[in-house]
């Protein structure tokens, strides 16, 4: 046989390994924020609900660390977030929360159901401010400090065991 038939043979094993070693690298499905360090972006957000106060990057900017949670009304894992941000809130820690792409009436309703950890809440039409500081999803949850800059991206819903995580990171960023 000639060196032509082994060639392709070759390149084509080449290319099943390389598929194989892929298929057995772990997957990793979230996409970090490239704004983690960076200063949040402006905005001015009307509230997501009537009797609460609408949020703004203004609102990060007095020297105190707080959380900013990107949720909706809609989403099933915010619903399973809700005790462990009313376990935050009564541990003294300021929440403020952006509502994606919902209706006033179905915040209202998810607050009145679920409890209303937040501050304020800030309502997000177009997902405009969501995509601006790099969050993928909802829900996720960014650590602020006093100066409007953020430190530290939590993906997905918080459960019981990322509480110390989040406490940490807060305290992290005084």
């Amino acid at each position: 046989m000639s060196w032509r038939v082994w060639v392709p043979l070759l390149l084509f094993s080449g290319f099943l390994g390389l598929a194989a070693y892929q298929l057995t690298q772990p997957k990793d499905d979230f996409v970090q924020s490239a704004m983690v360090g960076e200063e949040l972006p402006y905005f001015d957000l009307p509230p997501a609900t009537q009797g609460a106060q609408g949020a703004a990057s203004a609102d990060f900017r007095d020297g105190t660390p707080r959380l900013l949670n990107i949720w909706a009304s809609w989403c099933l894992p915010c619903i399973a977030e809700a005790p462990q941000l009313e376990a935050l809130k009564q541990q003294g820690v300021e929440i403020v929360g952006i509502a994606i792409r919902d209706r006033p009436e179905d915040v209202a309703q998810f607050l009145a159901e679920n409890g209303n950890p937040y501050a304020r809440i800030g309502r997000d039409d177009l997902s405009e401010v969501q995509l601006a500081i790099g969050s993928s999803g909802v829900p996720e949850t960014f650590v602020i400090d006093g100066k409007g800059v953020i430190r530290y991206q939590h993906i997905g819903d918080i459960r019981e065991n990322d509480v110390p995580k989040l406490l940490a990171e807060l305290e992290a960023a005084r």
